[in-house]
């Protein structure tokens, strides 16, 4: 029977929730006054979750994968291509969101597929409780609810692959590449394991824990262990939740029910909880055995794949986190302007420690290391120690805890001189045991535990300062550990690939490449595209890679992301996914299913997809784009319309062909580097109507190599084609969309909307002229619409006379204003750079104002802070 209390609180906490869950989240910052929304109870504040928005749409992506069944948000980054789902938030979303995660922008990591689990079952879902106790058990949810104490803690999680992609740079790992945000945090509501334990009664005997889950996997279900002190232990507090941030748990987190063990990695918080066992011995789940370990820096993939007892030694299993910190301020690639900008700039970022233990100071420094300034920390989790209540249902069960479970925000504001006359920015923590990140990198066969100092270098670039961070997740080009490895830097000399040089100047130390061979020796067999094409599914697959042909049939079943990915890849070039995401130990493996190599023929063909030609047999597409795969059009044309400004055309399929993209979305474009042949992907916003029929526009800013800094791969790759060339397009992409009659949607959620403040700078202009052209072109339509459109030089300002002209032909609901940084004599328009205060004197703040943005990041960046100190909330503002 329900404990008609538990009730009673859980109501009353949802009337408070209620009352602030409109109120959008907060960035943390470096005082006490910006924290997320909170809630304000006998003087005390306690943050509460974000504002979040169910997905209820499931991605074309997934559509034909066994997650079939679960919506997921657009936004989030995947490392292990489209099956099974191991994501990541971008670090800036993350980071804004502040203390509390929503569950969208919560990191995943899954081995397989999700179990499938409907609403109406969730109460019957059952568990056991066996192994070495006298009274084993079988309980369900709804006996969990009824029977048990429910608590309520707030609990940071983290991936231990979390910065893995710093060690792949290094050296391949066997994990694919987590960027700096395979951490979240949480309110999760649920029961101690410790109360369940009592319950069943323990045996003199029994020392661990054991956990499985009902995601059934190629090598059995995944399951793991921890000891059975620490379970007991109040102040470890681990639980099984069934809640997170007060809603039930959604599918990529453990629907129905989940094990969550704070201060540890993410590995031990078992997910779709079916069995606790306890045993004499650690658990002998293979994924507990050959997963979450810190094998010794000696150890090679190979060692490691051919000598078993380096899997089995329990010395080398992870458990509680390492200290870690990472910077999410300045951001990668934000530029930083040294002329009329501020005296001082705020770094901010995050660190957490492991088993409980505090983070007690944060350090940066502008100078190698040699000196070291401290950060001011705050830590938004005790705020939740000075409240006892019920929330979301359960106790807050924190006010006694002395144990750190969460994240905590460190920021410190620097002179932006000295940040100029530095090179790099280097950030490290340290937590009460005075457990200290490391300089260096400490290497391992699967990649996991990267903790050294966090590096953020520092270019020059005119009178702009830029910033970048040693990676971006997955597959994303950037960094500066990529571009010194491209220079021939070794990243493990200890100078981050650098060395000082005779006068302090700084010169790359060369890096022998060591190169693993994935083909069978004395293999000459060659392969036809015709061959290839008959093994495009799941019966027989074949894929390529570095246009040597691979048969996936015989690992199917053992392949560790389970047989999907093998299928999505059936007759396709696979290089780029498999290059960025496979071991060395995987690479080494793939001599044994090498069948052949692909003819010329079929070279050309997999390097240049195929165009899809409407023909007199068979039905031509109405539109030209499609999600899932890359559809080819030759450049037709291209109009230069400024010195590095041009409109490049495509021929579609046909002349009746639209591109079949709605208005406010976008499309992806890839071209192959002429020098390296890697992919060149970037995201673009045509320009031409998209009821135009026959052809595609594309208007295009071309960055070009400077003496000091390289420009843009993808404009100068479109810049250097030659008319008649083919280029691969995908899509539509993007969150917005605009229907119509001032209807639009975001992420799919309907929004109703009176007036658009549509603000832009240089090329930023496309997606925004896309929206306002719409508007201007329906007659009927009667949404406003203010655009400002900032750009450095008269000639910089694109679209100017459509624009111009579109203003004039509505004058009632149309006004576009252009501002110039470097104004001509006689300019007429608006002087200055595009900031808080234009906006505020040109717009009026009202709940049927939608704000738009596209340009720079560090302009978005800057008007988001002053949107938002204005009064703005977050579901006003919409970034391209």
């Amino acid at each position: 029977m329900e404990d008609p209390t538990a009730v009673q609180h859980e109501e009353q906490s949802r009337t408070i929730v209620g009352k602030h869950e409109r109120l959008p989240p907060t960035p943390p910052g470096s005082d006490d006054s910006a924290s997320t929304t909170s809630l304000q109870s006998d003087d005390v504040q306690i943050p509460l979750p974000p504002a979040t928005s169910i997905p209820s749409q499931v991605l074309d992506q997934d559509r034909k994968t066994p997650d079939a069944h679960v919506p997921r948000d657009p936004r989030l980054i995947r490392l292990t291509g489209v099956h099974p789902f191991n994501v990541e938030a971008p670090l800036s979303a993350l980071f804004n969101e502040g203390f509390l995660t929503s569950p969208e922008l919560f990191y995943v990591r899954n081995h397989g597929a999700v179990p499938k689990v409907k609403e109406a079952d969730i109460p019957d879902w059952e568990f056991s409780i066996e192994g070495l106790v006298e009274r084993p058990m079988t309980l369900s949810i709804r006996q969990l609810i009824a029977e048990y104490e429910q608590i309520t803690c707030p609990i940071t999680l983290v991936c231990a692959g979390n910065r893995r992609k710093e060690q792949n740079q290094v050296r391949k790992s066997k994990g694919f590449s987590w960027g700096a945000a395979g951490v979240s945090t949480a309110l999760f509501t649920g029961v101690a394991i410790a109360d369940l334990i009592r319950k069943a009664r323990p045996q003199k005997k029994a020392r661990f824990v054991c956990m499985e889950g009902a995601d059934k996997l190629p090598n059995g279900f995944y399951g793991t262990s921890v000891k059975l002190n620490w379970v007991m232990d109040p102040n470890k507090g681990m639980m099984l939740a069934h809640k997170m941030n007060g809603e039930t748990l959604r599918p990529d987190h453990g629907k129905p029910l989940r094990a969550v063990i704070p201060g540890q990695i993410g590995g031990r918080s078992v997910k779709w909880l079916k069995k606790l066992i306890l045993t004499a011995e650690p658990s002998d789940n293979w994924y507990h055995i050959y997963d979450n370990r810190v094998l010794p820096t000696v150890i090679s993939p190979e060692e490691s794949a051919n000598n078993p007892k380096w899997w089995t030694d329990d010395r080398y299993a992870i458990y509680d986190l390492s200290t870690n910190s990472a910077t999410a301020y300045p951001a990668h690639e934000e530029q930083l302007s040294l002329v009329g900008g501020p005296e001082y700039y705020v770094t901010k970022g995050y660190a957490y420690g492991g088993g409980g233990r505090r983070i007690t100071r944060v350090e940066l420094s502008l100078d190698k290391g040699t000196s070291w300034r401290l950060a001011n920390i705050e830590y938004p989790e005790d705020k939740y120690r000075d409240s006892e209540q019920y929330l979301f249902g359960g106790r807050l069960d924190m006010s006694w805890r002395d144990s750190c479970f969460c994240w905590c925000f460190w920021s410190l504001s620097l002179p932006v001189s000295d940040l100029a006359n530095s090179t790099d920015i280097l950030v490290r923590a340290m937590d009460e045991s005075m457990n200290i990140q490391p300089r260096d990198m400490y290497w391992s066969v699967l990649g996991m535990m990267n903790n050294p100092w966090f590096r953020v270098t520092i270019s020059r670039e005119g009178d702009f300062l830029r910033f970048e961070h040693p990676t971006q997740p997955a597959m994303i080009p950037g960094g500066w550990m990529e571009r010194v490895k491209k220079a021939g830097g070794n990243l493990a000399n200890g100078y981050w690939g650098e060395k000082l040089g005779p006068e302090g100047t700084e010169e790359t130390v060369p890096e022998i490449a060591k190169e693993v061979s994935m083909k069978k020796d004395g293999l000459s067999r060659s392969i036809t595209t015709d061959e290839l094409r008959k093994h495009d599914s799941e019966h027989d697959p074949w894929f390529v890679i570095n246009n040597e042909v691979y048969s996936g049939t015989s690992f199917m079943k053992d392949h560790p992301g389970g047989a999907q990915s093998i299928i999505s890849a059936a007759g396709l070039d696979t290089t780029d996914e498999f290059m960025a995401i496979h071991s060395e130990t995987a690479k080494a493996m793939m001599s044994g299913y090498h069948i052949g190599t692909l003819d010329a023929a079929a070279q050309k063909t997999l390097s240049e997809p195929e165009v899809h030609p409407a023909n007199a047999t068979s039905e031509p597409e109405p539109t030209f784009l499609r999600s899932r795969v890359w559809t080819t059009a030759p450049l037709h044309s291209k109009q230069i319309i400024s010195s590095d400004t041009r409109i490049f055309t495509f021929r579609l399929a046909h002349e009746a062909q639209t591109v079949g993209l709605p208005i406010g979305q976008h499309l992806m474009i890839r071209l192959r580097d002429p020098v390296t042949r890697e992919a060149i992907i970037r995201s673009y916003t045509p320009l031409s109507d998209p009821q135009k029929t026959g052809y595609l526009d594309v208007l295009v800013k071309v960055y070009f190599d400077t003496t000091t800094a390289k420009g843009g791969r993808m404009s100068q790759a479109l810049d250097a084609l030659p008319v008649g060339h083919g280029v691969d397009f995908k899509g539509p992409i993007g969150k917005f969309e605009y229907l119509g009659q001032g209807l639009c949607t975001i992420s799919g959620v309907e929004k109703r909307v009176r007036k658009f403040v549509m603000i832009c700078a240089g090329s930023g202009v496309t997606p925004i002229f896309q929206v306002f052209r719409a508007v201007m072109s329906d007659k009927s339509d009667q949404t406003t619409c203010t655009v400002l459109n900032g750009n450095r030089l008269f000639e910089d300002i694109l679209c100017k006379e459509d624009l111009d002209a579109l203003a004039q032909e509505n004058e009632d609901i149309a006004n576009v204003l252009y501002t110039l940084t470097k104004a001509p004599e006689g300019w007429e328009g608006l002087r200055g750079r595009i900031n808080g205060e234009l906006v505020e004197k040109h717009c009026t703040r009202d709940e049927a104002t939608l704000i738009m943005i596209c340009g720079p990041e560090s302009l978005e960046k800057a008007l988001h802070i002053s949107l938002l100190s204005q009064g703005w909330t977050d579901d006003q503002i919409l970034f391209f």
